[in-house]
């Protein structure tokens, strides 16, 4: 380790601080302090075979083919592979000597190999990464672990940190060392101590591994040396370089986390005892790993400041032009919805009330849910408006992890208080729909609008699309509102909850839309625009507009020169939302549409 790195904090377990807490403590504080020893229980969940069992099997295959008469003759010799190969043969028993006998060209080799190694055809997801070996690899790519030591022929870790985008280097002959990347340069290096499956360098048997080459046992006393060390799926038993190495270890500078799942073999308890290892109990790879994970991302939220809405979108604007960053857009406009998922709780967000007070509750999870969708609204009107479609899917996604928020509501509930659960998806489809407006983007409108279908849970109702279940008339009640509007001191609007979302979503759009006529005159757009798609159906019952100030007649048109008349001769074939799907892309839909939204309006909406 260099000089000049800060020395992580030691924790040692005992207490409150129980095995995998403190480990994912020392694993935090100190990036990239501790190497990784991984035996073969890390392996056992994929399917892949250890290199003595690739051996046992091998030994049978011989023996079948030896004794080809004799059904039992493979059970027999996997049974006792070496007294069998003692028996039969005047070679010794060893991984790299059976492979060079029974296939001595690299080409076979490999053939032979590959049915113990790789994806079976057509059945991709067999013998892969297990859970264990991707949190491995989220380790790595978050700069925790830079360093795997394994017992394993197999290739999983290196496939599982391929899937994260890290090309590791790899070491698994001796002569690959001279000429190796550094170890505090490389992202991540994997030595694979007993060698790789592909090459005839393995070492597997007893004898094979009393010792090791003289460079490998170098860079491995390095390793134990310098580095922390967690010790997962290895037992100690036959390796016995490998236990001599651990045990000469002089004085470590860092803890020894070891984990055992099942009964300690005599020679891993005694280096357990040597160096006062640090026990974790009764995980398995898998447990242990993801749980290492889940803690250290713990741990990075108590340590990250919390953006602010400003610095977001200031984020947001970089890396919307940048592909590279598409991943960090994504994340951040993901971890923001996430931050209302989180709180949208029964006991942030109350669904129940006692009947007297239900109203007050409404105002309260309403304005609560307002300010957890701030960072991602702010997000939203500036990414949409400035998107060219690249991100659509981003935006989109945002919605539809807002939309199952009514899917987790529990037990008994105020309908109100619980259609309310809704208002931050409503919040978050208003600002895209009137973003894309006002970037000229209303094809993306199609989309916002009628995706995802959703439906009332054990309702048995149709799935609808958003422009009929985010309608603000069914998510925002009027009776709850009586204190979430200026006019609430006395003075009424016709038309509450259409003025409540044109108010409170203004500051959103302060950077994208400065005229406060032009936002105003976007949302009577989308709102009518949304009408419409609500009113295309054939079921009367269930068509219903956004009604809002796009009704009143200076607004609507009645003149022949406002908002009606506009998109009355827009309707053509060309007309973008047609074109991206809307009314099944018929334009007799649409037409019929704004002809049923025309007659609503005249039954029921011109009034002020």
């Amino acid at each position: 380790m260099s000089e000049n790195e800060a020395v992580p904090v030691v924790v040692r377990s005992g207490g409150l601080i129980e095995p995998p807490m403190a480990m994912a403590l020392n694993v935090h504080s100190g990036p990239g302090v501790y190497a990784l020893l991984l035996g073969a229980g890390i392996s056992i969940a994929s399917g892949v075979k250890t290199g003595w069992g690739v051996v046992a099997d091998i030994v049978g295959k011989v023996a079948a083919v030896r004794h080809p008469d004799d059904p039992d003759a493979r059970s027999t010799a996997m049974a006792d592979p070496e007294t069998w190969w003692q028996a039969n043969t005047s070679e010794p028993l060893g991984y790299s000597g059976l492979l060079a006998a029974a296939a001595p060209t690299p080409a076979s080799r490999q053939a032979m190999l590959a049915e113990y190694f790789e994806p079976e055809e057509g059945q991709e997801d067999s013998k892969g990464p297990t859970a264990a070996h991707r949190a491995i690899a989220h380790l790595v790519k978050r700069g925790s672990v830079r360093v795997i030591l394994t017992t394993n022929f197999d290739r999983l870790t290196e496939r599982a940190l391929q899937e994260v985008g890290i090309s590791p280097q790899v070491i698994s002959r001796p002569d690959q060392i001279r000429g190796m990347k550094p170890l505090p340069h490389s992202q991540v290096t994997v030595i694979k101590l007993h060698g790789d499956y592909a090459d005839l360098e393995q070492r597997n048997t007893v004898d094979e591994l009393e010792s090791y080459p003289e460079e490998l046992q170098r860079l491995l006393d390095r390793v134990l040396d310098e580095y922390g060390l967690i010790v997962c799926g290895w037992s100690a038993d036959w390796d016995k370089a490998l236990v001599r190495a651990v045990e000469g270890t002089r004085s470590r500078r860092y803890p020894l986390f070891w984990s055992q799942y099942g009964k300690f073999s005599d020679a891993a308890r005694a280096l357990v005892a040597q160096h006062d290892a640090v026990v974790i109990d009764g995980k398995n790879a898998d447990e242990l790993f993801t749980g290492l994970v889940s803690r250290v991302e713990a741990l990075d939220r108590l340590a990250a400041a919390p953006i602010t809405r400003d610095a977001a979108v200031v984020q947001l604007k970089r890396a919307l032009p940048d592909p590279v960053r598409r991943i960090e857009l994504f994340d951040l406009v993901d971890q923001a919805a996430t931050q209302i998922t989180t709180r949208a709780t029964s006991e942030d967000r109350p669904v129940s009330a006692p009947s007297g007070t239900w109203a007050d509750t409404f105002g309260s999870n309403a304005r609560g849910y307002r300010a957890d969708s701030d960072i991602l609204l702010h997000l939203l009107a500036n990414g949409v408006f400035h998107d060219d479609g690249t991100h659509d899917h981003v935006w989109q996604r945002a919605v539809e992890r807002l939309v199952r928020l009514r899917d987790t509501t529990q037990g008994t509930f105020n309908e109100y208080l619980e259609a309310l659960r809704h208002l931050p998806a409503l919040l978050a489809t208003w600002t895209i729909g009137v973003s894309a407006i006002l970037g000229h983007r209303e094809a993306l409108l199609a989309d916002v609008l009628c995706h995802p279908e959703w439906a009332i849970p054990h309702h048995g109702r149709a799935r609808r699309g958003p422009a009929w279940y985010l309608n603000p008339n069914r998510v925002l009640s009027v009776d709850g509102m009586h204190d979430m509007h200026p006019a609430g001191n006395g003075g009424k609007f016709l038309y509450p909850q259409s003025n409540w979302l044109k108010d409170t979503l203004r500051e959103p759009f302060r950077l994208v839309e400065p005229s406060d006529t032009a936002y105003r005159e976007a949302c009577a757009r989308f709102e009518f625009l949304a009408s419409m798609i609500a009113m295309d159906t054939d079921d009367e019952l269930r068509a219903y507009p956004w009604a809002g100030e796009f009704f009143l007649d200076s607004v609507w048109g009645d003149d022949g020169n406002g908002l009606a008349p506009a998109i009355q001769s827009e309707l053509a074939e060309s007309w973008p939302l047609l074109r991206a799907g809307a009314f099944g892309g018929e334009l007799s839909r649409a037409q019929k549409a704004l002809t049923r939204l025309t007659a609503w309006r005249s039954q029921h909406g011109r009034r002020w």
